[in-house]
């Protein structure tokens, strides 16, 4: 890893940190932190204190000075001792941040119970240990406080036979995630964006023994489903398949314990697959976002809600309609390795992503009548069923602006304006 990433950091670190371009500037570079920043600001308001913060993999402090803002002091570990020489130049300006070269396996230099929040972004997808990932995230438990966040982002894909390496590493399952909390004793509160690459878990360090202790409870029916919506829309339906089949739950009451791991959604009696449990708000009512469950049928269902098993709401009521016609779609195109150069390709790779993809085999592409070259898809999420199509550019196209023209099986769409440079 230290090799590796020693080398990366010598050739390009920006463009293997932020990987939005070659030989970005600090300004651009330090630009493309901001949206990361602000997804992992959401979760600042579940912390009871703001004196320390620390993140796993902090490269040349992308993020670290935007998260710095939230805190008395922040703290960074890197396994590349040359990422860390590269943020303390670049974080030389900025007091509270210390970036700390570190073994790239534990956080053996950090006492127990040091920090309010514990954070990491596009680390563990590159780490290709298992062991060192959960071991890393124990880690985290025993420098948290008690009542400390733990926020990160691990890659979810589903596991293949390739051999992990340090820029592939190794993919973790949500199950994997929810027994983690379950034998550490973390109240697991989010587990978002399952099956994908940046798959998002937020944990709340709980008291040691807090998962035994639960099972001892009685559970009185006290919480009250105030409203139902669609978790994206808002409205008050949802279709019963799709990137849409998600419910957000207004719960006044709910449990200041209640998790992933020991609150049940149902609708029509079937398990939902909890994502999100938010914080109450100051009128007491927190969200609970749900991916609703295969084979659910239409029209009104009950939807309830346990706690520990047992009932801890009365039911309430939700329309299920049907899931409208697949609309395949272009979201963008933009330059294959440059992405930050959008439409103006540059490096003669090519990069468009499209939604409800069925069949991806399907996709075919040219460019001033010719064939594109070396098409390769990834599939980037199952559930809006997003791919990303990769391909290179004819030999011989001039220079200047073109149109591509991309169909997926019989259905054509509009044409896509680049730049070739």
């Amino acid at each position: 890893m230290r090799a590796d990433w020693n080398q990366r950091a010598g050739e390009d670190a920006y463009y293997y940190v932020a990987f939005g371009r070659r030989e970005q500037d600090d300004e651009e570079f330090f630009a493309t932190g901001s949206d990361v920043a602000k997804v992992l600001e959401l979760d600042l308001k579940r912390l009871r204190g703001r004196d320390a913060a620390l993140e796993i993999g902090c490269g040349p402090g992308r993020l670290m000075r935007p998260m710095s803002r939230n805190f008395g002091e922040i703290h960074g570990v890197d396994v590349s001792d040359e990422m860390i020489r590269m943020a303390e130049e670049r974080l030389r300006d900025t007091p509270n941040a210390h970036p700390h070269h570190s073994s790239g396996s534990d956080l053996a230099m950090f006492p127990e119970e040091k920090f309010d929040f514990v954070y990491s972004y596009a680390v563990f997808q590159h780490i290709p240990s298992r062991e060192v990932v959960f071991n890393y995230l124990r880690e985290a438990r025993r420098v948290l406080k008690t009542g400390g966040i733990l926020r990160c982002q691990l890659n979810g894909l589903p596991p293949h036979a390739k051999q992990y390496d340090t820029w592939s590493g190794v993919r973790i399952a949500a199950d994997e995630i929810a027994q983690f909390a379950r034998d550490q004793d973390m109240q697991l509160l989010v587990v978002e964006q399952i099956w994908t690459q940046y798959m998002w878990v937020t944990c709340r360090k709980r008291p040691a023994g807090w998962g035994a202790s639960l099972a001892r409870r009685q559970v009185p029916r006290a919480s009250v489903i105030r409203r139902i919506g669609n978790a994206l829309t808002g409205e008050a339906v949802a279709p019963v398949r799709g990137p849409l089949a998600a419910l957000s739950l207004w719960v006044e009451g709910l449990p200041d314990e209640a998790d992933v791991n020991h609150l049940t959604v149902t609708a029509d009696g079937r398990a939902c697959r909890l994502m999100y449990i938010g914080e109450p708000e100051k009128d007491g009512i927190a969200q609970v976002n749900v991916a609703l469950p295969e084979g659910l049928r239409t029209g009104m269902v009950t939807v309830e809600m346990l706690w520990l098993g047992q009932p801890a709401a009365e039911p309430a009521w939700v329309r299920i309609m049907p899931a409208g016609p697949s609309v395949p779609r272009v979201s963008t195109i933009a330059d294959g390795i440059n992405l930050l150069s959008g439409t103006r390709i540059v490096t003669g790779s090519v990069k468009v992503t499209m939604h409800e993809v069925s069949d991806a085999a399907q996709f075919h592409a040219t460019i001033e009548g010719q064939d594109v070259l070396q098409i390769e898809s990834f599939c980037a999420d199952p559930v809006s069923q997003r791919y990303e199509f990769n391909f290179r550019l004819p030999a011989r196209i001039a220079l200047g602006p073109h149109e591509v023209l991309v169909s997926l099986g019989k259905r054509k769409f509009a044409p896509l304006e680049i730049e070739v440079a």
